[in-house]
């Protein structure tokens, strides 16, 4: 691997900027990496060589004439839920096998006017429907970390495990994921990555696979905060043709990551600590509001009671948002089709055959509280405590700034160790679904290493449209932390 592959997303672009090397030599650095990886890692699922150069050489221009965007000839990776026009795009499911979208979405097409470079698409759980990678249809993903003394072969998290696995084994300068219950957050602590979720409609889902709609969020891996502000800022944005995204300028969030967090309030959250919560996840929060008072914040305990209901309301608004959206999937019009003996035989066996076992769970989940009957006692219910979940956070943000708390509940897993087991799989979100039902912008960056010497992760949780808070409490974690642990090279 090019030693530049090491670099973060702002030095890397300085260099290019400075015109100390090249927007195709990165690229094709990046793409050789990558493509050396995947028999060891399996973090990618297409790959597309011409477009790749073709986009790099289009920067290298635009750098000589001194035109060059935010992340001007950075390889960024996209996540397999993201359309790319003319490149594979199947939410890593069977049912849609060979689509090739025509169009690109929003997200990487503000990427690409930035300055950005297509990498390549990044395996994940099927439709985005996991925590812990095992359920895409091309096979798991590996975390590049590994416990001490030990081979076992690790999840990266889901359901953006590919994006996450590929910042940080040093594959790209970042990457795109989607977070509806914490598939960014989740991911990135159990890789050792700074990830970033904004507030709901900061970024539009335009042209990204729909999972549950109210609750999905594009954001960025990155490798440092800084470089997480930076992917943020260009990912984000007005557009016209979602209706859900916000009509509002983005601020200056690199600037933010800079801002001194002197004066600020910091809450901590009661109802974050579980039984059973492992000792040293404990220790690492405790240690993360000792760096914060360090640096001149007021720690204030908090509460937010309805944290409690929080998983279970996810868990009927999830699959009921995802069995509707799901239902395009028939084999008519793209994608798998199995032809039957009639048009029903055939919508069934195209869906039995084309879905995995976790998504026909959660499709039937779904449909179930949606049903006749049973809409008014789950689904409606549901909807309520999510907005007393909502009420909870806008009455703690009256008297502090933001929240800190851990981002997960323990180091990274073995794969298989929980996938026979949905409901100690659906406790991966514990920490991290709150911010989806209440739609607020939330981080996690890379805090300590456990006894086995993987990392673990802090997560930083502010107010609605208050990303500049959420960066320069995330940068000052990340300072006080110094986490500096790469994963030993063995891929």
């Amino acid at each position: 691997m090019t030693d530049f592959l090491t670099l973060s997303l702002a030095d890397i672009t300085a260099k290019l900027n400075a015109r100390e090397v090249s927007a195709t030599e990165v690229a094709t650095a990046a793409l050789d990496a990558a493509e050396a990886s995947q028999g060891a890692l399996n973090a990618f699922t297409a790959f597309d060589r011409n477009k790749t150069l073709a986009m790099a050489k289009a920067s290298d221009e635009r750098l000589a004439r001194g035109e060059g965007g935010l992340i001007e000839g950075a390889p960024i990776a996209v996540k397999d839920l993201f359309a790319v026009e003319g490149v594979s795009t199947t939410a890593c499911s069977h049912i849609l096998d060979g689509f090739k979208p025509p169009y690109e979405s929003t997200v990487t097409t503000k990427l690409w006017e930035a300055g950005g470079v297509f990498l390549g698409k990044t395996n994940m759980d099927e439709f985005a429907m996991g925590s812990s990678n095992e359920t895409s249809f091309y096979g798991n993903v590996i975390n590049p970390w590994r416990a001490k003394d030990s081979e076992a072969k690790l999840t990266p998290g889901g359901s953006s495990g590919g994006s996450a696995t590929a910042v940080a084994a040093d594959l790209c300068f970042g990457a795109t994921g989607t977070d509806t219950g914490g598939s960014i957050r989740q991911p990135a602590a159990f890789t050792g990555t700074v990830g970033v979720k904004a507030t709901y409609g900061r970024a539009s889902r335009w042209g990204a696979v729909a999972f549950a709609s109210s609750l999905d969020h594009p954001g960025p891996f990155a490798k440092t905060v800084k470089d997480a502000a930076m992917l943020m800022q260009a990912m984000s944005g007005h557009d016209p043709k979602e209706s859900t995204s916000l009509p509002l300028d983005v601020p200056d969030f690199v600037a933010a990551a800079a801002a001194s967090i002197k004066g600020k309030k910091i809450g901590v959250p009661k109802e974050y600590r579980m039984d059973g919560m492992p000792a040293e996840i404990e220790a690492l929060w405790q240690r993360g509001v000792e760096w914060l008072k360090a640096a001149g914040c007021e720690i204030v305990d908090v509460s937010l009671p309805h944290t409690k209901f929080a998983l279970p309301t996810y868990y009927i608004i999830n699959p009921a948002e995802a069995s509707s959206n799901l239902a395009r999937y028939d084999g008519m019009r793209f994608g798998l089709r199995v032809d039957g003996e009639d048009l029903t035989d055939t919508y069934e066996k195209t869906r039995a055959e084309g879905f995995g076992h976790e998504v026909q769970r959660r499709i039937l989940m779904g449909t179930y509280v949606l049903s006749a009957g049973y809409y008014d006692a789950y689904y409606l219910k549901a909807l309520k405590v999510r907005r007393r979940i909502l009420e909870d956070f806008d009455k703690v943000f009256e008297e502090c700034d933001a929240l800190l708390t851990p981002s997960t509940p323990s180091a990274a897993f073995e794969l298989g160790s929980k996938a026979n087991d949905p409901i100690s799989m659906y406790l991966n979100d514990i920490f991290t679904v709150t911010a989806n039902i209440a739609g607020v912008p939330a981080l996690s960056v890379p805090a300590g290493l456990d006894s086995t010497g993987l990392p673990l992760g802090l997560q930083v949780i502010t107010p609605a449209l208050d990303e500049e808070t959420m960066f320069s409490v995330g940068a000052a974690l990340e300072d006080a932390a110094a986490f500096a642990h790469k994963p030993g090279k063995w891929w």
